[in-house]
């Protein structure tokens, strides 16, 4: 990958190829293909965050093999989710990472100094809410984001929420994680002048399935400004709200 660089600014230098021509070949450079899979190298020159490994249905053999190639294509921070204490010992022996049990997250790299623009608050309705929006949480920290986390806010008792009106007000994006009939993200909505990301989650009793109530009655929010991500995603929540804490304005010449 280095050498295929270096050929496209030597062009660049030489006149061959022009600085537009060469940003566009670069963000369209191959992957590496290790047989089981197709690891991402530009992705975070694409889109501004590198490929993350979803570790559901991964043997820690193959994880290991794609931190392999990402760490020798110099990238030094990489995201896990979804992965067992099981796979977190395995991936250990090989490449030293922070696990996190509760949100199933692990972490080769240090933690970023964050740069975003604001602050990402995210409310739970429950406690048992929490693993989601801890998933949520740390990929938001991971990605460079100061996190606030509110937790077991729900409309049960819409005092708790209430006496977090200071922190609400002043996010930048708020992320809202409810099961049951999912009733918290419309509160917030209509009480925030931010987005807001409504996480459906999979918590309640027979009539909720599996998250589907929540995730309905989120949709169908009389709330403007709440946008919705699929049940028990705190990762999409936590990356969406990263490139909201992050946007620059963008000008045409």
């Amino acid at each position: 990958m280095n050498y295929e660089t270096k050929q496209i600014l030597e062009a660049v230098r030489s006149g061959a190829l022009s600085v537009e021509d060469a940003l566009l070949r670069l963000k369209t450079q191959p992957y590496e293909d290790i047989g089981f899979a197709k690891v991402d190298l530009h992705r975070k020159l694409r889109q501004g965050v590198p490929e993350v490994i979803y570790g559901e249905g991964k043997t820690p053999e193959q994880m290991i093999g794609i931190i392999d190639t990402m760490k020798k294509n110099g990238q030094e921070r990489i995201l896990l989710t979804r992965i067992s204490r099981e796979d977190y010992r395995r991936i250990a022996e090989v490449h030293p990472l922070t696990y996190e049990e509760t949100a199933r997250i692990g972490i080769v790299g240090d933690m970023p100094v964050p740069d975003g623009i604001g602050t990402i608050v995210i409310a739970t309705g429950g406690t048992s809410d929490i693993p989601v929006a801890e998933e949520a949480a740390l990929t938001a920290q991971v990605l460079g984001n100061d996190v606030t986390r509110l937790y077991d806010v729900g409309v049960a008792g819409l005092h708790r929420l209430l006496a977090h009106k200071e922190e609400l007000m002043s996010a930048s994006v708020i992320i809202a994680i409810a099961g049951m009939e999912g009733a918290l993200a419309s509160v917030i909505g209509g009480l925030a002048d931010c987005p807001v990301i409504a996480v459906p989650t999979s918590v309640g009793y027979g009539a909720s399935f599996r998250g589907l109530s929540a995730l309905l009655s989120m949709l169908n929010s009389c709330a403007s400004g709440v946008s919705v991500v699929n049940i028990d995603n705190g990762f999409g929540a936590g990356y969406l709200a990263s490139m909201i804490n992050h946007m620059e304005g963008k000008t045409t010449r």
